[in-house]
């Protein structure tokens, strides 16, 4: 039997809500609510949480600052972004941040994947130039928080005798992820990353594209870990389930469908993405692309699109599927996020053999969620 899957979650920091396409329902990304599903997550057993980026979230480093201060054990996955900034002060935030959090941070490598909003932010580099822009600042970033004295000079970025004064916690540095579905995106992760993340694809095309990564990997003698982005909707029974998928697009039109696709292809040039669209060819006719694997989402959400809707036991075998194919890690969400973050540790969690136990009052003390098991004794007592 292998490990059980490591399982983060995901704070949505650009908004949340129970319906897609609506604002019934929908809730303020507000540093409160975040908070709560942050310890919601450190309490469950979710090992960390993604914070995404981007022109329409809140600004992941101060968010994860805050969370990190109000969570007990939870990784903060938070992003880092060359040409946005330079590697010389993202290592600075990173050093500061991983020993302000006894070694919680975790760095998640974002190039970018929409040329009209990086244009916002003053990077115009074609797609493959932004990667090969990102390999020559993870090349400075990294020697800086290794504690090296860093002279570099390369197309992107120059840098003479660069140092970083207050190391962080991690040695030599925090973790790197990246996600990037192209060559280039593949070949940067082989080179520099420890841990490479895929969006939620059938399992087939996930192990297709595990087992490229690993071959480009191992020509430079490297081993990578791999992860997963998935959305999860897990209910008692498969039907509720699929109701409840049903529920959280009713309230979609044709109309933000069509301009969610039209947007989609106008404006990006992420490979995933389009991977991610090709799933949704039919529109809403037919949304199921694997056992289980659903794609509504992806009718007007950029990015992850895909959700795994079924019992626990379905659930864990899918995901099961995907173990084999390579993947270690999930990092899941689902709407609201507050809500199904326990859904998901209390339902699914069991199935995957994740323990999440605490030693509770309800262990030792008779209440109606205990008679006839743990607290039949002092029942029989009283």
């Amino acid at each position: 039997m292998p490990d059980p899957i490591r399982f983060f979650w995901f704070i949505p920091t650009h908004g949340d809500g129970s319906y897609l396409g609506s604002s019934t329902g929908e809730r303020q990304p507000d540093f409160p609510y975040f908070r709560q599903i942050a310890q919601a997550a450190d309490r469950l057993g979710y090992e960390g949480v993604l914070l995404p980026t981007g022109q329409n979230c809140e600004e992941g480093w101060i968010i994860a600052t805050g969370l990190a201060t109000a969570t007990e054990r939870l990784k903060f996955l938070v992003a880092v972004r060359p040409g946005v900034t330079l590697p010389s002060f993202t290592a600075r935030q990173v050093s500061a941040l991983d020993r302000l959090s006894n070694g919680r941070l975790l760095l998640n490598v974002v190039v970018g994947g929409n040329p009209v909003e990086l244009a916002g932010d003053g990077v115009f580099l074609p797609h493959d130039e932004r990667y090969a822009q990102a390999g020559e600042y993870l090349t400075i970033l990294r020697g800086l928080l290794a504690g090296e004295t860093v002279s570099f000079e390369g197309k992107h970025y120059r840098i003479e005798a660069g140092r970083l004064d207050q190391p962080p916690g991690q040695r030599p540095h925090p973790p790197l992820y990246i996600g990037g579905s192209s060559e280039a995106g593949q070949e940067l992760a082989a080179e520099q990353v420890d841990t490479y993340l895929t969006w939620g694809e059938p399992p087939a095309q996930v192990a297709e594209k595990i087992a490229a990564v690993r071959r480009r990997a191992a020509a430079k003698g490297r081993t990578l870990r791999f992860g997963i982005r998935l959305h999860f909707i897990v209910r008692e029974t498969e039907a509720e389930a699929w109701t409840a998928a049903d529920r959280l697009i009713s309230k979609v039109s044709d109309e933000q469908i069509a301009v969610a696709q039209a947007r989609f292809l106008k404006q990006m040039d992420s490979v995933g993405q389009r991977r991610m669209s090709e799933l949704i060819q039919n529109g809403r006719g037919n949304l199921v692309v694997a056992p289980n694997l659903w794609a509504g989402l992806g009718l007007v959400r950029n990015g992850a699109g895909t959700a795994l809707v079924g019992t626990p036991e379905q659930v864990a075998e899918r995901l099961r599927e995907y173990q084999e194919a390579g993947i270690e890690l999930v990092i899941g969400s689902g709407y609201p996020h507050l809500e199904e973050a326990y859904r998901v540790a209390e339902l699914l969690f069991p199935a995957l053999g994740i323990d999440t136990r605490r030693r509770t009052l309800s262990e030792t003390v008779s209440n109606e969620f205990t008679v006839g098991f743990h607290g039949a004794s002092q029942v029989a007592a009283g």
